[in-house]
């Protein structure tokens, strides 16, 4: 019954916008080239499924993703720790991240191609642009807000510098790092459809793309529905994980 209700109130919002979908489709309020019926959609995606297409492309784009989103945890995560280690360093690069956390990731997707072509160097950097800085952000968070009190126990039992790091800030520090993982891979999977709508040959966004070229709005749908529930997929596993690893002491509002 608490399984019922948790999901209840979501399955009656899909199920209400599918029917207002297809209460509009049978009224014909607009044509069907411009929005198709679910029915049409359905048999696209079940057409897309048996011929492994769908599989091809969430797998690139997937994989596109993970490798991306990993070299910018990286890298977040070492600027991060110098920021928190050595606070004197942090002024050598602070101004540079906050200038490129304005600059939205896709307009740079024109020099990139300059420079780097349509391979995947460029959707790489692109992704590493859009997941590096909420992640930084948090770990910064993290880093920085140790609770006081907490050093103070590390002073009494003469920790150093390393100690005091890696057994006093780096656990208080592991929620807003996991949180601001979660919140990253949902800006890597922004960032590389729209990267394949411009420079790729495959993906999910390529898909979407070439799809519109062709006049096959059913299958624009297709990927776009796709996309969301990839997304989803991913972002509650990622939930459930740091669900396991915080053991349920840490509120995220995604629960």
């Amino acid at each position: 019954m608490r399984r019922i209700r948790r999901l209840g109130p979501p399955a009656v919002g899909i199920a209400v916008i599918f029917l207002v979908w297809y209460a509009v489709c049978r009224m014909e309020l607009f044509n069907a080239y411009v929005l198709p019926p679910p029915a049409k959609v359905l048999d696209s995606f079940r057409n897309m499924w048996s011929s492994g297409e769908i599989f091809r492309d969430v797998g690139i784009s997937l994989a596109r993703v993970l490798k991306g989103f990993a070299i910018a945890f990286v890298l977040a995560f070492i600027l991060g720790m110098l920021r928190a280690v050595l606070p004197a360093a942090g002024p050598y690069f602070e101004y540079l991240v906050q200038f490129f956390r304005n600059v939205p990731p896709l307009s740079l997707i024109p020099l990139l191609i300059l420079w780097c072509g349509i391979g995947e160097t460029t959707k790489t950097v692109i992704i590493v642009l859009a997941s590096f800085f909420p992640m930084y952000l948090n770990i910064v968070k993290g880093f920085t807000g140790c609770d006081r009190k907490l050093l103070e126990v590390g002073e009494m039992f003469d920790y150093s510098k390393k100690e005091t790091f890696f057994k006093i800030i780096l656990p208080y520090a592991s929620a807003d790092i996991l949180v601001g993982m979660r919140i990253g891979l949902g800006y890597s999977w922004r960032a590389i459809i729209g990267a394949e709508m411009v420079a790729a040959s495959t993906g999910l966004g390529h898909m979407i793309l070439f799809a519109q070229q062709m006049s096959r709005t059913d299958k624009v749908i297709v990927g776009i529905l796709v996309i969301g529930v990839v997304g989803c997929v991913t972002d509650r596993i990622f939930g459930l994980v740091i669900g396991m690893l915080l053991k349920g002491n840490y509120e995220n509002g995604w629960n």
